[in-house]
């Protein structure tokens, strides 16, 4: 390619608002443009890339035994009604209708495009299982796109759908899955951490993201200095520490609290620790139930873990009015105490207790009155739990599970994920059944397998990049060579470089020949800009040699074409 002839050319200056490396550049060296917030415009070295990257997974799936096929974009909706997922989606579904007035969805994911398909043909248990899997656009409407490719609101995903008779052929799969997406991003010379995370409301222990660490990324997740356990911060487990619990139980007592609303008011007030103090949270789930959480001070309810306690989709907090007018409680001074007394008789309140609250006695916070509190509550004597459960969120520092290594916390970009659907959606869409060997129709149990293209190309450039530009690994990098053309005005050297440029493309090697006439300062720049691993020079001074340099090398050396050849083959 003459990159006189290119589409899209370097820029000095990336977009104001950009705070990604990434983005900036992506942008700068001509790689993407931005059409509205969260949508972008893959330029010819962007598309390069993303093809590249595309026909590299490609290769690893295939080689796993998934089968490539592809979805329409627009789903009918009734197939989204058919799962309630019109409603539970966890992003904002988008909508369109047709000339017939014909309802679709946007497809975010594909599940239901992927069991209506499947159920079409009627399978038996001899057809199972099978993985297959699309390159397809995929639209969320998020609330707030940022980070470039990092989050948007239209992007590539690779996802899979695996189909299988039961719980124990999945768990192959998912094995199979596992090791084939580690096999994918060390292709693409990304180091990933598997982490465990949240599957949302269809549960399953079966839940694994990929995560480069990266300052940018939006994954917050726990490790163990030993690297045995990753987390998200979703799902995390630690262990509570033991406070107090040679005491005594003391006598419940009211006591006058002229104080705010915070913890640290509780604190101040009674000169007694934090994680004596009880914590009340209350939230309103999307049944209208009212789910009060209760947990130690020292400790923050996880709103992820509540959600799967208390069987909850969604969860917002409660308003003062309600807890005023539907409670009869009052805010900052909540208390599990008798609240199910005071309350309106059509409330439903759901009280949910932290298992930490097992390592203290004595707690005190507030008693449901404004400036009252109580002293030396205990759960089962003053209060009774409807549901008791892990609903902490754990934090750097936290005892680890194995009871030995502290939690370090890290942060990194999600790339892929693989997860269990078991048998949720197979079970409430009709028919998405197969025939086993007792004759008998039975669900699919299935699972869910993702990579985000764009954002796999962003996490390369965090990770690949130094202060002059990106640094592409040669398996996707857009061209193999960055050839640049010096004294292009002497009849000599221009012939010479395209000479070399056709000979190279003879070879099957990708060249971008930089054929202008501008400085040898400003070609070099964008050289580095751009990121092509190999820049070959052609000038007066090279005579009848060519200078090979890579790209983070410091040193350059002169070769003949048939060395560069055999080095670049």
């Amino acid at each position: 390619m003459y990159y006189s002839k290119l589409f899209g050319k370097t820029s000095r200056h990336a977009p104001q608002d950009a705070v990604a490396d990434s983005y900036k550049l992506l942008f700068r060296a001509g790689y993407i443009r931005e059409s509205t917030a969260g949508r972008y415009f893959f330029l010819p070295l962007g598309m390069k890339v993303q093809q590249k990257i595309m026909k590299l997974v490609k290769k690893e799936m295939d080689a796993s035994g998934a089968q490539e096929m592809v979805s329409p974009v627009l789903h009918p909706l009734e197939l989204w009604k058919e799962t309630n997922r019109t409603n539970t989606t966890g992003f904002e579904l988008m909508k369109v209708k047709d000339r017939r007035d014909a309802e679709f969805a946007l497809g975010g994911t594909a599940e239901e495009m992927f069991v209506d398909v499947v159920r079409k043909f009627h399978l038996s248990y001899k057809d199972l299982p099978f993985n297959i899997y699309q390159f397809s656009t995929k639209f969320r409407d998020e609330i707030r796109a940022r980070g470039g490719l990092l989050r948007v609101r239209e992007f590539i995903m690779k996802d899979g759908y695996s189909f299988h008779a039961d719980v124990e052929d999945f768990k192959k799969e998912y094995k199979n899955m596992r090791d084939t997406y580690k096999r994918i991003f060390d292709s693409l010379s990304l180091t990933t951490q598997v982490v465990e995370s949240d599957n949302g409301y269809i549960g399953g222990e079966y839940c694994h993201e990929f995560v480069v660490d990266a300052k940018i990324g939006e994954s917050n997740y726990l490790v163990t200095p030993d690297g045995t356990y990753a987390a998200h911060e979703d799902v995390a487990l630690f262990i509570p520490a033991n406070k107090n619990l040679g005491e005594e139980l003391l006598p419940l007592q009211e006591v006058p609290a002229v104080r705010g609303t915070t913890m640290e008011d509780g604190v101040k007030l009674h000169k007694k620790p934090l994680w004596q103090q009880i914590k009340d949270v209350l939230f309103v789930d999307e049944k209208g139930r009212f789910i009060l959480s209760i947990i130690r001070g020292d400790y923050d309810v996880n709103e992820t873990k509540l959600k799967h306690v208390c069987g909850s989709i969604e969860l917002r907090h409660a308003t003062d009015e309600e807890i005023r007018g539907k409670l009869h409680s009052e805010p900052g001074f909540i208390s599990p105490v008798k609240i199910k007394e005071i309350m309106d008789k059509d409330v439903s309140l759901l009280l949910v207790a932290d298992s930490s609250l097992r390592t203290i006695k004595n707690a005190y916070g507030g008693a449901n009155k404004k400036h009252l509190d109580l002293f030396n509550m205990n759960i089962d004597r003053d209060y009774k739990p409807d549901v008791e459960g892990d609903i902490a969120l754990a934090k750097e520092g936290y005892m680890s599970r194995d009871g030995v290594q502290r939690l370090v916390e890290k942060q990194g970009i999600e790339v892929g994920n693989i997860f269990q659907l078991g048998y949720h959606y197979s079970r409430l869409m009709k028919d998405a059944t197969f025939v086993d060997q007792d004759g008998k129709e039975k669900p699919y149990y299935m699972g869910c397998y993702g990579i985000g293209i764009g954002r796999t190309m962003a996490a390369i450039v965090e990770m690949h990049h130094d202060e002059r530009g990106i640094v592409w690994p040669s398996a996707i990098a857009p061209f193999q060579v960055h050839l640049i053309g010096l004294n292009l005005e002497d009849e000599e050297v221009n012939a010479k470089c395209k000479n070399l440029y056709e000979e190279l493309l003879k070879k099957d090697i990708e060249v971008l020949f930089d054929d202008r006439s501008t400085s040898p300062g400003e070609k070099f720049a964008d050289a580095d800009l751009i990121g092509i691993p190999i820049r070959l020079v052609v000038s007066k001074k090279t005579g009848d040699k060519i200078e090979y340099k890579e790209r983070m090398s410091k040193d350059s050396k002169l070769l003949s074409v048939d060395e560069i050849v055999k080095l670049l083959k």
